[in-house]
């Protein structure tokens, strides 16, 4: 028996695994300049999105898991980019708000995504929004796979 299946050239799996990893070594040096972390730049472009929301709707935007989020936040609060606070209308929510300097940082971060999107050399405009759907199609059916087996063990 081969096992053709157990060669890494055949896993989809790791086929994203080494794009992850590149894309992450492309933002690094980007990111540096503006002194964030890509999940901490996943925050901001979520802020920037829509500034002064929850932690639960924080962690449905960028997907980050919530011990993580936490500890990115307090960072990130430490850096001076953002405050926690608590919500008016509910007092045991807390609300996440950029501060003057994490809204400035918007600016700096502008040309980001042009730049990575000239490293794609190979890939053309059409192409990325393929991509892009594909690999929501994945999420979704992985997340969908997790409910399912959630679902089972109950």
């Amino acid at each position: 028996m081969s096992y053709a299946q157990l060669q890494l050239k055949n896993q989809l799996c790791h086929r994203l695994y080494m794009a992850s990893n590149s894309i992450a070594r492309t933002y690094r040096p980007l990111l540096a300049d503006i002194n964030l972390t890509y999940p901490q730049y996943v925050v901001m472009m979520a802020l920037w999105e829509e500034d002064k929301i929850t932690i639960a709707a924080l962690i449905e935007k960028t997907a980050i898991d919530g011990s993580a989020l936490t500890q990115i936040l307090k960072k990130m609060t430490d850096k001076a980019l953002l405050m926690v606070i608590k919500d008016e209308s509910d007092k045991r929510k807390r609300l996440i708000q950029l501060t003057k300097q994490g809204q400035s940082l918007k600016q700096q971060a502008s040309d980001i995504p042009n730049k990575i999107q000239c490293k794609f050399n190979s890939i053309d405009s059409t192409q990325a929004e393929q991509l892009m759907h594909l690999l929501d199609l994945v999420v979704h059916d992985l997340n969908n796979e997790e409910l399912n087996m959630l679902d089972i063990e109950e």
